[in-house]
């Protein structure tokens, strides 16, 4: 059998038509790259210092993108040294989110170097934080070195608040298609902070008389906003270990403080206040002002909040 040959005008046609579809497919391809190019450069890489302050960036990105940590979780921001990757995490950053220079003071020239092309917003600094001087007296360490305002200004739930709208607000400058979501994240995260805070204040009220010692001076923000206040702390600054006599001195005034519980930090060695204090009629209990315990993500900054709230309840009840 044979088959019937197309004339001339017919092939040309057809290869018209082939070539067409080509071009469209070819075109299809090239928009679709290009637009998916073009959300992924809208969505700003954001890098913070801490756990609880990744935790609010997280909130105000819900639903767009996810911010870089640069502390590793778990690390002391006082003194640390950048990875490769937190490093290249600074360089790629369009913003950077990071509690001061007083909590992270070898992070300021690292910035300056490697975070030269991004926005920085020192959040210590921004309009409606709220900042405490660190408390000095015979109980407490006299801090003159690097501030005297206290950087622990994220253990305020005020202050996490404030800092939820200044996120929106610098976040928007950058992708203003999104402005909407940013700020209604900040205020889902404002509101839950609010909840949050409602439920602390209702396991605190029966506790509000105890005394007690803080292992590390770093928790007067969450005193003042609940009724507390510590009656000294442990260790002599930030980055610096307790010597033996200065152990010595502060079990030597449990009895005549009148203490009920010491407080130890998971980073700062638990075992060795609970063995030093285990027989001075004090309870111990271990709090933590980052959340290196808890799970890294959005809901971090008001769980850190709470779980301060029930190991002081814990501790008082022992």
């Amino acid at each position: 059998m044979r088959f019937a040959q197309p004339s001339a005008r017919q092939v040309t046609g057809l290869r018209k038509g082939q070539a067409s579809r080509r071009v469209s497919g070819v075109v299809g391809a090239i928009f679709l790259a290009t637009s998916t190019l073009s959300v992924s450069a809208m969505t700003p890489r954001v890098a913070t210092d801490i756990g609880p302050i990744y935790s609010l960036a997280a909130r105000v990105m819900a639903g767009i993108g996810v911010p870089d940590l640069i502390i590793r979780h778990g690390a002391s921001p006082h003194a640390y040294s950048l990875r490769p990757s937190e490093a290249a995490a600074l360089e790629k950053a369009d913003l950077v989110f990071w509690v001061s220079e007083g909590l992270t003071p070898w992070l300021k020239r690292r910035l300056e170097i490697l975070a030269s092309k991004a926005q920085v917003v020192e959040l210590m600094k921004a309009d409606g934080a709220i900042e405490l001087p660190y408390r000095e007296g015979a109980t407490f360490a006299n801090h003159d070195d690097h501030s005297v305002i206290d950087p622990h200004g994220w253990l305020d739930p005020e202050n996490g608040k404030v800092w939820l709208g200044v996120m929106a607000s610098e976040l928007s400058k950058i992708d203003p298609l999104n402005t909407d979501l940013y700020f209604e994240n900040a205020a889902a995260g404002t509101l839950e902070i609010s909840q949050a805070v409602a439920r602390i204040n209702e396991a605190l009220i029966a506790v509000r008389g105890l005394r007690f010692i803080v292992f590390h001076d770093a928790y007067q923000y969450f005193e003042r906003r609940f009724g507390f206040s510590a009656s000294g702390s442990i260790l002599v600054g930030d980055a610096v270990a307790p010597s033996p006599a200065r152990i010595i001195e502060i079990r030597g005034q449990v009895a005549e403080l009148g203490i009920g519980c010491v407080f130890s930090e998971p980073q700062f060695n638990p075992t060795l206040v609970a063995s030093v204090f285990e027989d001075a009629g004090v309870s111990t209990a271990v709090i933590d002002s980052q959340g290196i315990e808890l799970a890294l993500g959005m809901a971090l900054y008001p769980q850190v909040l709470e779980s301060i709230a029930q190991e002081i309840v814990a501790c008082a009840e022992e």
